[in-house]
């Protein structure tokens, strides 16, 4: 008996020491229980010099004797993941900046990167490691889209900063996750930075801008979501004061890293680096444009530029190999917080398969945000919303009715339940309604127009027209821009405006309603005559038809606002290729518009009573707040958006006034919500140019209440203490 126990004691203690064994030989950076640093100076000691440099492009190699499989790192998630197959395609980023719900913004990262994890882990179950499918994603575009003709302007939050910044730090917040341990996925800031066309000369122009509009303008949104935790910032194409983005030391290092404690990685546009030598011709090549660019803070390359020079410029003296330990290891910094180096089961993600993509609650999900993103421009003695029961047939057209790319817009994934205009229509009358669709008309032919007989046949017409991304959008995508991507004016299509009076002369007196596809301003006016009511539908994903019919019968009350100005003519505004602030957006333009900034009709009415007032003086950390009642003072219930404007004392270059808060809530008919907005005194800081700082500027100030940058329903003065 005695012998037996010594054998087992003999055969546990055999155990530990192997167990014990095991774990010594587990290397560093393969263990999760020590800290990412440890581990991953660990993995860098591990890598020969070549095998680093291989690491430094998007498409980086594997290195087998270590176990690191092969890694594309472009990815993209805009409004759903985008080029991956089946996914839940949302609608795009300028409508969900029309919703000014953040909240629902994040819901609705939240579940793209709840899609991306399951696709990640049913990809690398089958050892495809392919573009599009990694974790890694370049979004959002928070750039400020500071002139309506710029293609791209579609994929931002709009010309605010302030909004830019709020809706921008929520969609990182959801695509990144909460666990304090563990990226969910990776979020990108980008382009950074004065990066709002034109888009045809992307690759050589030259931003030009002076310290202040640089600060308050086009890196408010930047500084914003890095102090939120975004794990990445993309470097943009162009040139800012003379200096290609990709080697600019002052913006990557001084301000980026050392000025806003970036802990991050960067990452350069595609084929930005080449740019630095081939149209900017800012270097010789590419061996000094690879020693530039991680010199300046770059970390990963987006093309080959750093992976095929970064090692002749280490030889030639140019760069050492601790720079390349520094830009290698924020990748893997990055890579160890998505778990790339640990156990499946260690991430509380791992279990998310098939069954969490494009799932009925995230169907729904794209529904709503939809419904809130869609802005009512008019409504003519309040034809809208259409009684179903009073309409017996209804004609459904337009060049965009059915038009999947007008769903869909720009940076899309695929979907196999896209609900286009007319089939959300179709499906909320029901079959004992007459529902006939037809084209209507193109994109140039302004003489033949089909569908005008039988719209005059119906009881009602709603006619999609407006964009489509192959006509504004990134440069070569939208391939039918006559310039490079952007627009050359505001102006829609001269067939549809042809098209549209056709049809009212058709209709006569029944309700003709005008549904407007588009990423950026049009001249709605041009159609206003024709159309008793106006409805701007962005490009609403896929459940946007469904969507499109909650609002016009009446399910749900348009509540989206216009996170941009929609200007009476482009001669009012500075040219395109000037970056100067000055005229432009609602916080510096005073001439005539369309509809102002944070525009949006309702089907019902809303009066505010703010409970007392301000106090009369505040200082520099304060917080100035205000309680205000919204009562639902019309017919039906609705969402109303309380925006927070401020007007600052008469300096010069202080905005016109200025977004500091804003939040959306649901009244019911005659009831009422109590709101109540804070607003940080350091908030109002603006950028002196003598001191090269932020400043407070003592003096009066107004805190402006309203549902649009042009509404003033609660005005309540204050000052700022010297």
């Amino acid at each position: 008996m005695a012998k037996i126990k010594l054998i087992g004691v003999a055969v546990i203690t055999l155990c530990i020491a192997f167990l014990q064994l095991s774990a010594q030989d587990k290397p560093v950076y393969k263990d999760n229980s020590k800290p990412i640093d440890a581990r991953v100076k660990d993995l860098v000691s591990r890598l020969t010099l070549e095998e680093k440099v291989s690491l430094l492009g998007y498409n980086s190699k594997a290195v087998p004797r270590l176990s690191i499989p092969a890694y594309n790192w472009w990815n993209e998630a805009l409004h759903g993941v985008a080029r991956a197959g089946e996914a839940t395609i949302f609608a795009q980023a300028i409508g969900m900046a029309a919703t000014f719900n953040n909240d629902l913004l994040k819901e609705v990262s939240t579940a793209i990167s709840t899609e991306a994890r399951a696709k990640y882990n049913l990809a690398t179950a089958q050892d495809r490691h392919l573009q599009y499918m990694g974790l890694t994603f370049w979004t959002p575009n928070i750039n400020i889209f500071r002139d309506p003709r710029w293609g791209r302007g579609q994929e931002t939050y709009g010309e605010d900063p302030y909004l830019t910044a709020t809706m921008g730090t929520a969609f990182v917040k959801g695509l990144q996750g909460d666990d304090p341990d563990h990226l969910k996925a990776s979020a990108t800031a980008k382009h950074f930075a004065v990066h709002s066309g034109p888009e045809a000369t992307r690759d050589y122009f030259d931003a030009v801008v002076d310290e202040k509009d640089l600060r308050e303008t086009y890196l408010y949104a930047f500084h914003a979501l890095v102090s939120g935790g975004v794990e990445s910032v993309m470097s943009a194409y162009n040139k800012v004061n003379g200096t290609p983005n990709s080697i600019n030391k002052m913006l990557l290092t001084d301000i980026l890293r050392k000025e806003w404690g970036f802990k991050g990685h960067v990452v350069t546009d595609c084929g930005a680096l080449d740019d630095v030598f081939s149209t900017h011709k800012s270097l010789p090549g590419p061996v000094e444009t690879a020693a530039a660019a991680i010199k300046a803070g770059i970390d990963l390359d987006c093309s080959t530029v750093l992976q095929n020079d970064a090692l002749k410029a280490v030889r030639q003296g140019l760069l050492t190999e601790k720079e390349i330990d520094n830009a290698l290891s924020a990748l893997l910094r990055t890579q160890m917080k998505l778990g790339f180096y640990d156990a499946a089961a260690v991430s509380p993600y791992y279990k998310y398969g098939a069954d969490s993509v494009h799932n009925a609650a995230h169907i729904a999900l794209a529904r709503k945000a939809a419904q809130q993103s869609m802005v009512l421009l008019k409504n003519d003695n309040n034809v809208l919303p259409l009684a179903k029961s009073k309409y017996s047939s209804i004609m459904v057209l337009g060049p965009n009715a059915a038009s999947l790319d007008a769903m869909i817009a720009n940076y899309h994934g695929t979907s196999s339940k896209v609900v286009n205009f007319v089939e959300g229509i179709t499906s909320a009358v029901g079959p004992a309604t007459r529902v006939e669709y037809d084209l209507g008309c193109d994109y140039k032919d302004t003489t033949h127009f089909g569908g005008i007989w039988a719209a005059g046949n119906a009881d009602a017409t709603i006619a999609v027209i407006g964009l489509s991304p192959v006509l504004e959008g990134e440069a070569g995508d939208a391939f039918l821009s006559e310039t490079g991507g952007d627009r050359k004016n505001l102006s829609l299509p001269a067939s549809e405006i042809a098209f549209m009076k056709a049809l009212r002369k058709s209709v006569k007196n029944k309700p003709l309603i005008a549904v407007i596809t588009a990423g950026s301003d049009v001249d709605a006016d041009a159609i206003a005559p024709y159309a008793d009511a106006i409805l701007l539908a962005w490009y609403p994903g896929e459940q946007g038809g469904n969507a499109l019919a909650d609002v016009i019968f009446g399910d749900v009350s348009p509540s989206g606002h216009l996170p941009l100005t929609f200007y009476k003519a482009l001669s009012n505004v500075p040219d395109y290729k000037d970056y100067s602030m000055k005229g432009r957006t609602y916080r510096y333009y005073t001439g005539p518009v369309q509809y102002p900034f944070g525009f949006g009709l309702s089907y019902t009415t809303f009066a505010y009573q703010a409970n007392g007032n301000l106090k009369s003086k505040y200082n520099s950390a304060d917080t100035v707040s205000v309680t205000v009642r919204v009562k639902n003072t019309g017919k039906a219930d609705g969402d109303e958006v309380v925006q927070a404007y401020i007007q600052y004392p008469e300096i010069d270059r202080m905005p016109v006034k200025e977004l500091k808060a804003f939040k959306r809530t649901s009244v019911s008919q005659g009831a009422e919500q109590s709101v109540t907005l804070r607003i940080p005194v350091k908030e109002l800081q603006k950028w002196d140019m003598k001191t090269h700082s932020w400043k407070i500027y003592p003096g009066s100030y107004k805190l402006v209440l309203g549902s649009n940058s042009q509404d003033a329903k609660v005005t309540l003065p204050f000052t700022v203490a010297q």
